[in-house]
């Protein structure tokens, strides 16, 4: 099971998401990230994108994975509203992720504009595991 919540903040968006897996847990964050800017249920899968990135950290995968699809967003206009996600940890104790992302063009006619995220901060940023639970704080800034 796999979930997010937002949270109340003074000036930006924070959430939390937990699942059972951490290839679920970043799903959840992303789409608690393209659903502070549009209602999903709007976004058709017509394109695809597809990236891979390492980091040494588990925190820092994440928040290099959502700045990745927010540059998506900024650098092509794209939505995504299905992420199919693969992580694992390398030989050398570093962590590497593979995501397929699936969305279209922003169009202002059919895609409500709630938010525009501008970035990911570390501020109140967390990963981490308890009792099988995978869980995450995020702070976005608007």
């Amino acid at each position: 099971m796999s979930s997010h919540k937002f949270l109340d903040h003074t000036a930006d968006v924070l959430f939390q998401a937990e699942a059972d897996s951490i290839n679920k847990l970043f799903r959840e964050a992303a789409l608690a990230t393209f659903a502070t800017m549009t209602d999903l249920a709007t976004v058709e899968k017509l394109e695809s994108r597809t990236f891979k990135i390492q980091s040494n950290t588990l925190e820092y995968l994440l928040f290099d994975f959502l700045d990745e699809l927010l540059m998506y967003k900024d650098a092509e206009i794209l939505f995504f509203s299905d992420f199919q996600i693969n992580i694992e940890e390398t030989e050398d104790h570093k962590w590497k992720l593979e995501a397929t992302c699936h969305g279209e063009e922003v169009q202002e006619e059919k895609h409500d504009r709630k938010l525009d995220v501008k970035a990911i901060t570390l501020h109140l940023f967390e990963i981490k595991q308890v009792e099988g639970k995978w869980t995450c704080q995020v702070l976005l800034d608007i």
